[in-house]
């Protein structure tokens, strides 16, 4: 089976969480048959839900969509390293496997700060791939955060 990546469809997610004023971070359910089962970008602050991000979202209409709380077999693939709560509902969701883009050193969960995956109590660990359209990723947080604070500093004056 040839690998075929789903970041560009997570990337997407993510620029459109931005133009919503929402942190760039998209992600995106795949089925074992390679099909699109749900995609989503943050959106926190819209709902005015600290839960709503990307890979919730997308975690929630995946098993909506299968009828299911466990989605065993499907991939996930997300444009930043998922926080503790997310790689929780990862494992909780016994996705198979793991793609993300960028590391997160503030906040990760995965390879980062809380390393979920490697505590005794997590009962499922996916396998894990890191750093898939990372500068992709990294560039259009970058960007964003650069953006708030100009936004701040012409709002100071």
């Amino acid at each position: 089976m040839v690998f075929r990546s789903f970041m560009d469809q997570a990337l997407a997610q993510a620029q459109a969480a931005g133009a919503r004023g929402e942190v760039p971070v998209g992600a995106v359910v795949v089925g074992p048959g390679g099909e699109v089962v749900a995609q989503a970008g943050n959106r926190t602050r819209e709902l005015h839900d600290p839960t709503a991000h990307a890979e919730m979202l997308a975690i929630r209409a995946a098993c909506a969509a299968v009828g299911s709380e466990r989605l065993v077999g499907h991939a996930l693939y997300v444009t930043l390293e998922p926080c503790a709560m997310c790689a929780a509902a990862i494992a909780a969701a016994r996705l198979a496997k793991l793609y993300y883009g960028a590391a997160d050193p503030k906040s990760g969960g995965v390879a980062q700060g809380a390393r979920v995956f490697a505590h005794a109590q997590c009962h499922h660990v996916p396998d894990v791939f890191d750093g898939i359209n990372a500068q992709a990723s990294e560039t259009m947080l970058k960007a964003f955060f650069a953006q708030k604070r100009k936004d701040n500093a012409d709002g100071c004056e």
